[in-house]
């Protein structure tokens, strides 16, 4: 009898060949042996065709262009295992790191995202988003780490039937800070998500060359979960937020353009998040403000400070 599947891996990779395949190599060493699912999403350097030469066994899914982090949709949808660890081209989870996840999610059913620890292969340097979720001020409600509203795709295992009540990812984020919506939206169905320390990505260093146009959606997209989420007062104290880190970064003009564009739309698919999710929400905001915080957490602004 064949063993049943716990997780599926699930990894997103745009021109990014040869680093792509380091990490398929290294997926194929971990002791777990999950199912590696790739989408090339939209490349032009033949990543698909060295994938399939390389890795036959891989099933790989073509996306015609870059639809972002929405690409992640489809490989879930191929996917019938109960858990599902994203990585990208140029992450990989450590061995064993698999096993711990799935084993968390195994003996807490309400636990839907377990969110780990993201290094710097050649540093060593934690991702400052990691820093901030192991600071979470939210109650720890008996789970095995600190609980937290925000998640980092690229460290996470995701149990598949609560990516699928939260509706994936919505594909107008297309990157940069999409998980925040998707996190609410769990948060609002009763899932819990938590951080784990010891459960540990590898991530290659690597130099953005449009970090002006990615700023620019982390803060557009943290506005437009603001309207579609948060009540009304927590909803314009982010935007200002955002706003005057637009300003700071001399990116105001074209931030609120960005907004502008796409707030009919945002309105229409408003629904508030309960009471108990806006409350935790607060709370981070709150400790992020706070003078003797140093380590952003609020949900929205894990990349923008």
């Amino acid at each position: 009898m064949q063993p049943i599947e716990r997780g599926t891996v699930v990894v997103l990779a745009h021109n990014r060949r040869a680093r792509l395949l380091q990490t398929l190599r290294a997926l194929q060493q971990l002791p777990e042996r999950w199912p590696v699912i790739v989408v090339d999403n939209g490349s032009s350097d033949g990543t698909a065709k060295a994938v399939s030469l390389e890795f036959p066994a891989v099933m790989l899914i073509r996306s015609r262009r870059n639809i972002g982090a929405a690409a992640r949709n489809i490989a879930v949808a191929y996917a019938h295992t109960p858990y599902i660890a994203f990585c990208d081209a140029d992450t990989c989870w450590l061995p064993g790191a698999l096993q711990r996840a799935a084993g968390i999610m195994d003996a807490n059913n309400k636990v839907g995202v377990v969110s780990g620890r993201i290094v710097e292969s050649e540093s060593g340097k934690v991702d400052p988003a990691c820093t901030a979720m192991a600071r979470s001020p939210l109650e720890r409600e008996n789970l095995p780490g600190p609980q937290i509203l925000d998640f980092k795709t690229e460290g996470s295992v995701i149990r598949t039937r609560a990516f699928y009540e939260a509706g994936g990812f919505w594909p107008p984020f297309f990157s940069g800070g999409e998980e925040a919506l998707m996190a609410l939206d769990m948060a609002d169905r009763g899932w819990r998500m938590v951080y784990m320390e010891d459960i540990i990505t590898r991530r290659a260093p690597s130099v953005s060359r449009h970090r002006e146009s990615e700023l620019r959606r982390e803060l557009r997209n943290a506005i437009w979960t603001a309207w579609m989420r948060l009540p009304l007062g927590l909803a314009w104290r982010e935007t200002l937020e955002q706003l005057r880190t637009a300003a700071r970064r001399h990116q105001l003009r074209s931030v609120l353009i960005a907004v502008a564009s796409g707030m009919a739309r945002i309105l229409r698919r408003r629904h508030v998040i309960t009471p108990r999710v806006a409350s935790m929400w607060h709370r981070l905001y709150q400790h992020t403000v706070s003078p003797s915080s140093q380590h952003p957490s609020a949900p929205s602004r894990r990349s923008a400070v």
